[in-house]
């Protein structure tokens, strides 16, 4: 873990209130439009105002400090337009370097300490987001908003059924097979929907419900396994740390095969042919083959019809190591489904060069270069795409 990255985390724990969000194409000012800082989500404003001051005021500016990098700090104005409905920071100050195009998609962490002082970060490389989201047990959907650190989902059907699976648990903890397996019952139990036949309405919703509900279920198994010894203390360094290093390496474990589980149970729901983690050539595996490894090993069967998913979490730097995953499609389409909110356009448009084609849930799509939201696919698209060339009704 790099020293910026523990920096941020320790700042998060000891802190008042914690947000974090991908930096957008507006954000970062590649877009050349209008818009002057950094858009924050609604729901982190009640970490800046009171109700009162929200319900009397149409316009609200609070002047704070902000700490950035744990290096040097900035005087900045948080404003809340409530014609709007929006928050926004600015005054970062003439040639502010952290905000430029290539930050697009970056990890944006900004936590409050007192009323009138912050510390941001910036994180710009896979590995220091994917460090910090595995610490707090995050994925990249359940960015943009406050991070809940003690909250446990107060939904009662979703709370009896996470107790329930909690209480037959007969291992520590379920392999990341069986908690994304689980997330999704309960999900549909406690939402009291069911599958549709055929496949599901709307896949990218699907995904991110999924995702979200597997991490409250992870989060409840945590606090159920190590609650009490964290409550009653440690009796040296030594023990704190083997602990800490116990519960980091499953976050991180957990966080690199969710999104595989879940793709992999839209596209069985969707009647889709597909075979995971077989070897094409020499080492390599794609996450996934459509419709098999045996027909892409078929010299005869036609490269029409098939085709190789990647699944990354985050893919700001890591997208290049999808281009040699299939020889036999090499000149073809290459599919990388991420849930990165945002990349520059320059890295977009590297993509395009090399042939790769972003699969991306719907609802990230607008935080990605306005010009080129046109070569992204949706969830929903690429089923339908796979559904085609496999002759799915």
């Amino acid at each position: 873990m790099s020293e910026l990255v523990d920096k941020s985390i320790q700042v998060a724990l000891t802190g008042k209130n914690t947000y974090c969000k991908f930096l957008s194409a507006n954000d970062s000012g590649e877009t050349g439009s209008h818009q002057v800082g950094i858009l924050i989500s609604k729901s982190a404003k009640k970490m800046l105002f009171t109700d009162i001051e929200l319900e009397e005021s149409h316009i609200l500016k609070k002047s704070a400090k902000i700490k950035w990098q744990d290096d040097f700090t900035t005087d900045c104005t948080f404003t809340w337009y409530k014609s709007k409905n929006e928050l926004r920071i600015t005054g970062f100050g003439r040639g502010f370097h952290l905000l430029n195009e290539e930050q697009t998609g970056s990890l944006f962490v900004l936590i409050q300490i007192s009323a009138d002082d912050f510390e941001g970060f910036i994180f710009e490389t896979d590995d220091d987001i994917q460090e910090f989201l595995d610490s707090f047990g995050l994925t990249p959907a359940e960015t943009n908003r406050l991070i809940e650190i003690s909250k446990i989902s107060s939904d009662d059907r979703e709370k009896e059924a996470i107790n329930s699976y909690i209480g037959n648990l007969t291992d520590e903890f379920p392999s990341s097979f069986n908690m994304s397996s689980a997330a999704r019952r309960i999900y549909e139990y406690s939402t009291a929907t069911s599958m549709l036949e055929g496949g599901f309405l709307d896949p990218d919703s699907q995904l991110l419900a999924w995702t979200e509900c597997e991490y409250r279920l992870f989060r409840a198994i945590e606090n159920e396994r190590y609650g009490k010894t964290i409550y009653d203390g440690f009796k040296s360094v030594e023990e704190f740390i083997s602990l800490a290093n116990v519960v980091l390496n499953r976050r991180k474990s957990r966080a690199g095969k969710s999104l595989e589980h879940h793709l992999s149970a839209i596209f069985e729901e969707n009647k889709i042919q597909f075979d995971s983690q077989k070897k094409t050539e020499g080492n390599k595996k794609p996450d996934f083959v459509f419709p098999s490894i045996e027909a892409y090993h078929d010299m005869s069967y036609s490269i029409d019809s098939l085709c190789v998913l990647a699944a990354k979490t985050t893919c700001k730097d890591r997208w290049r190591q999808i281009l040699n995953e299939a020889d036999r499609l090499r000149d073809e389409n290459k599919y990388l489904c991420t849930m990165q909110q945002g990349i520059s356009g320059a890295q977009m448009d590297e993509m395009q060069a090399e042939k790769v084609i972003l699969v991306v849930p719907k609802k990230f799509i607008t935080f990605y270069p306005k010009d080129r939201r046109d070569r992204i696919w949706t969830i929903g698209m690429f089923v339908e795409y796979i559904k085609r060339i496999e002759g799915i009704e």
